[in-house]
């Protein structure tokens, strides 16, 4: 659980372009700490959670829903979590978010195609 806050922490943070230093300004807090609270390595207290909810502009209801959705499974919320805190998920999902349907089809195939292409072994790759 002190992994998946954080982690909603961590994507709300960058979502809204907050610097872990600012948002450890605002709660008065080291940079470190911040750092800390987003891997999940410390445990994020509720008086602390509300200071860095108002330091983000949202409810504390926000970055603690990805705990406890009653028709989400907790497995799969932490696999997506874990997955946007790969760099620069957040910048290329607020990217695609803006992209044309056409274009996001074009984009989602040339990832997969990619993704084949690396999935397969060099032996029997062809070059072109």
């Amino acid at each position: 659980m002190d992994v998946a806050l954080g982690a909603a922490v961590r994507i709300r943070r960058r979502t809204i372009g907050i610097s872990q230093e600012a948002l450890a300004e605002q709660c008065g807090v080291s940079f470190q700490q911040i750092q800390k609270y987003e891997n999940g390595a410390n445990r994020i207290s509720f008086s602390r959670l509300v200071q860095i909810a108002r330091a983000l502009k949202c409810r504390v209801v926000d970055l603690m829903d990805v705990l406890d959705g009653p028709d989400r499974e907790m497995t799969g919320d932490l696999d997506l979590l874990t997955r946007m805190r790969t760099p620069g998920a957040i910048e290329l999902l607020a990217a695609y978010e803006v992209m044309p349907p056409e274009a996001r089809t074009s984009l989602v195939g040339l990832l997969r195609a990619l993704t084949a292409q690396a999935e397969t072994p060099a032996k029997t790759r062809v070059v072109a």
